[in-house]
């Protein structure tokens, strides 16, 4: 029989699994936050757990994260992981370190579906969903892995942003589990409001989270009206923008913010004249409490798109902002490391060299390289 993957359940989960064991929620508790808390693998180290219960555990569960690949780390101190999922796919996460937060970047599955004519992500095609052991395992690596190079018993990653490779709402019950072990007190102890889940407008399963599990919400619009944004995001053709905003104005009543984070990427002559931003303005002003997040477009290839100039960026920000509509323009990072918004592609494009790639030795980077602009990450 094969091993269960602990990493796969929340603490109800837990809690059911030890039941079939004949062992009470506290254990339960214990082991979660052994996993979590602590970064714990092995049974043994678990000091305070019964030994019948270690014993039960050995042979029948393992606390398995994802196989490291590569590690890349940017000039401004932005770090890419590629982790192997197995059968030639790999998916990225990104941590990216600021002053007054550190967040983590995190995929929800390999390739995606939707298609986003400027993600590169898009463009490689979807291969499968992640499970929630495979999704919770990019914060468990990273969390443990930073806490030990930056020689610290404090949280490191304050953020999550489910923004990585995927739409996490195409992935709902895998993720759900997920961001609720991120939002535990016995696991990450993450706020509502630090955990983001980024989605192209799945609107029946925005409508299940409001219910299930309410975290910060942001939607990748991008255009201004129905034929824009049916070229530029193709599931705007079974979910037109006037459901999305119904979804998203209820989503509201139970969100931990009191605003819905629009996602904008600047696509020069595309969706970026000042008629646009005034489009934009016509669409959400006195009808839904936002924000604006406008996105430099990073550039590849395939897509035969370009990033608007910094000009025409800064010039629609004002046109939103005198509308008395919330507006900030994306910081880049780790653009030179690929790591950017829209960047993340796996590096398993090419599918007959994958198994290859996956052989690799990880890339050991030094740690003063990453410490000299990492030191910023807090708890919450």
């Amino acid at each position: 029989m094969q091993a269960v993957n602990l990493l796969d359940f929340d603490l109800d989960g837990l809690a059911a699994y030890c039941e079939q064991l004949g062992e009470k929620r506290f254990r339960a508790t214990q082991l979660f936050r052994w996993i979590h808390q602590k970064g714990a693998s092995d049974f043994d180290q678990m000091s305070d757990l019964a030994k019948s219960l270690r014993s039960k555990l050995q042979g029948a569960a393992v606390i398995q994260g994802l196989s490291l690949i590569s590690e890349h780390v940017s000039s401004d101190g932005t770090i890419k992981w590629l982790f192997d999922v197995g059968g030639g796919n790999a998916v990225e996460s990104v941590y990216i370190p600021e002053d007054d937060r550190a967040t983590l970047c995190v995929s929800s599955q390999a390739g995606c579906a939707v298609g986003c004519r400027f993600c590169s992500t898009g463009h490689q095609g979807f291969s499968r969903n992640l499970s929630t052991g495979e999704i919770i395992a990019q914060l468990w690596f990273a969390e443990h892995t930073l806490r030990k190079r930056f020689q610290t018993s404090e949280r490191v990653i304050s953020n999550v942003v489910m923004m990585g490779m995927g739409e996490p709402l195409q992935n709902y019950n895998a993720l759900v589990p997920a961001l609720r072990t991120m939002l535990d007190d016995h696991g990450y102890g993450l706020s509502r409001r630090r955990v983001t889940v980024s989605t192209s407008g799945v609107v029946p399963m925005i409508e299940r989270l409001q219910h299930d599990c309410p975290v910060a919400l942001a939607v990748s619009l991008h255009a201004p009206n129905d034929p824009l944004r049916d070229m530029l995001v193709p599931i705007n053709r079974k979910y037109p923008i006037a459901e999305l905003l119904e979804a998203c104005s209820r989503y509201l009543q139970a969100a931990p913010r009191d605003f819905i984070t629009f996602e904008y990427c600047m696509l020069d002559g595309v969706n970026d004249s000042d008629a646009h931003a005034r489009e934009l303005i016509a669409l959400v002003k006195g009808r839904i409490p936002c924000k604006f997040n406008l996105i430099p477009f990073n550039p590849f290839p395939e897509s035969g798109l370009h990033r608007s100039p910094l000009a025409r960026v800064q010039a629609f920000a004002r046109i939103l902002a005198d509308a008395g509509i919330v507006t900030t323009v994306r910081k880049t990072r780790g653009d030179d490391i690929d790591a950017a918004c829209g960047q993340l592609a796996g590096e398993v494009q090419d599918r007959t060299n994958a198994q290859t790639r996956m052989r690799r030795e990880p890339v050991v980077v030094p740690v003063s390289a990453i410490q000299r602009s990492a030191r910023g990450g807090r708890p919450a």
